[in-house]
């Protein structure tokens, strides 16, 4: 059979994009169908915006602390929602161009349209259908609302970053990474801010120390926790407000109500089933170690997969598609044990590794070095907002197996010390490896005395 395209992706987010453009560099026909925008959840309403606005949050704080360095701010500083929504959203449609240009240039056609599958090897585009020997399916996931009354004046992640009006109060819905980042955001742009979340503490699944840690510095700046609390319903009143009602029956008036509940995998919109796929227990595509589905010559990768839900992970896997099905070279395999991971809360939480939790249940004797202390930009300025650092060491080989960090710059200093841990580093390379001072970064390579150990033997 004569197909239209060798690889077909349906979805041109970050995993989608990576893989039609190897795909096309190694001789390929490739398509990608996008029905929204290029660049997907992360460049358009996801990482990048969510990391803009993180630092214009900052700046409230940065202007506070400059009166301890010497600087006299004769006024309060003025903040302009419109202006930075504008400025965003430029700069996001800047991106969408060098995608646009990225995939022309490798020689991938762009189809603008909903993919749905007719059959195994045809989708149909619209008015059209296109026939291909493989398929890729990289439609990523949508974020998810609560089944309470009046979740529909609620707004998700693909709202917040285009609100018409700032909101004066706003209450935040969830625990989770994407919940704290944007309570974080409301907070530091001078909103008042309420987290409602289920559980206690926040960000259900890091290292329990880092959870407390973060907790605490999230209420000590002003962000309102309200835990073992839930929304049942919501009602939008005539002056265009919203009253909520929590499970204890409480009311409270707000201006916004936002919910990062977290994101499912997009499957139902293709039709799936006429190509003879099923989807899994959640909602996902269930995948082999090539990221074959069920049908051998459909394949799919980030999001829709149920694994990782970061953008660099759908890169890898991207990538790895794309050698498998045209590259003579055997693929680098997607290792999922060392991911660093970055939460741009305020303070930022960076990792790598496994939790202490995790550790305690898999290793006989794990070493547990931690150190908490308010970093020295914060002397002079007064800010109170302190540091945490923490390494975990297997004593029978002096691995280290997690490190953890909450303060600022996590992300860019976990980034270096995940490749220190993907070659194998030993406490002992961390004690051999001379500090940069002053710098919080030295913690990591200073700490002498484990402060407890913990593990199967451990008693």
């Amino acid at each position: 059979m004569e197909f239209d395209f060798d690889l077909l992706v349906i979805g041109a987010g970050s995993g989608g994009v990576r893989a039609a453009r190897m795909s096309a560099s190694m001789g390929a026909r490739v398509a990608v169908v996008e029905s929204r925008y290029l660049g997907g959840t992360c460049v358009n309403v996801g990482c990048v915006p969510k990391k803009l606005f993180v630092y214009a949050s900052e700046y409230q704080e940065h202007f506070k602390d400059s009166a301890g360095y010497g600087y006299t701010v004769d006024s309060k500083p003025q903040f302009d929602w419109v202006k930075l929504r504008d400025n965003k959203t430029t700069e996001i449609e800047r991106l969408n161009g060098v995608y646009q240009r990225m995939l022309e240039s490798a020689g991938v056609q762009i189809i603008d349209g909903h993919a749905e599958f007719e059959t195994a090897h045809q989708v149909k585009i619209g008015d059209k259908s296109y026939t291909a020997k493989n398929i890729l399916i990289a439609s990523g996931s949508w974020p998810f609302k609560p089944s309470v009354p009046g979740s529909e004046h609620v707004m998700t992640s693909n709202e917040f970053f285009y609100m018409d009006k700032f909101p004066k109060h706003a209450i935040v819905i969830g625990g989770g990474y994407i919940a704290v980042e944007f309570a974080g955001i409301l907070n530091g742009l001078g909103c008042e801010t309420h987290q409602v979340y289920r559980g206690e503490p926040v960000l259900r699944g890091f290292d329990q120390q880092v959870r407390d840690f973060v907790s605490e510095e999230l209420a000590s700046s002003g962000i309102n926790l309200h835990y073992n609390s839930t929304i049942d319903a919501i009602e939008k009143l005539d002056n265009g407000q919203l009253k909520a009602t929590y499970n204890d029956g409480t009311t409270v008036v707000t201006d916004a109500i936002i919910c990062a509940l977290g994101r499912k995998p997009l499957v139902d919109p293709m039709k799936i089933e006429n190509a003879g796929l099923t989807k899994g227990h959640h909602g996902e595509i269930s995948v082999n170690e090539h990221y074959q589905t069920s049908v051998s010559h459909i394949f799919a990768v980030g999001d829709v997969i149920g694994r990782v839900q970061l953008t660099p992970v759908a890169l890898a896997e991207g990538m790895y598609v794309a050698h498998h099905l045209f590259s003579d070279k055997a693929p680098r395999k997607v290792g999922y044990d060392l991911i660093p991971t970055a939460v741009f809360c305020q303070p930022n939480l960076g990792t790598v590794g496994i939790t202490e939790e995790q550790a305690a249940v898999k290793f006989n004797k794990v070493a547990v070095f931690d150190s908490a202390f308010r970093p020295m930009k914060n002397t002079l300025s007064g800010n109170p907002q302190r540091m945490l650092m923490k390494l975990l060491v297997d004593t029978e080989t002096d691995k280290v197996i997690g490190c953890h960090m909450a303060g600022h710059d996590a992300g860019e200093i976990i980034q270096g010390i995940g490749v220190a841990l993907q070659a194998g580093a030993t406490k002992n390379d961390f004690d051999n490896t001379i500090g940069i001072h002053p710098t919080a970064a030295e913690e990591f390579v200073t700490m002498r005395e484990p402060s407890r150990f913990v593990g199967l033997a451990v008693s």
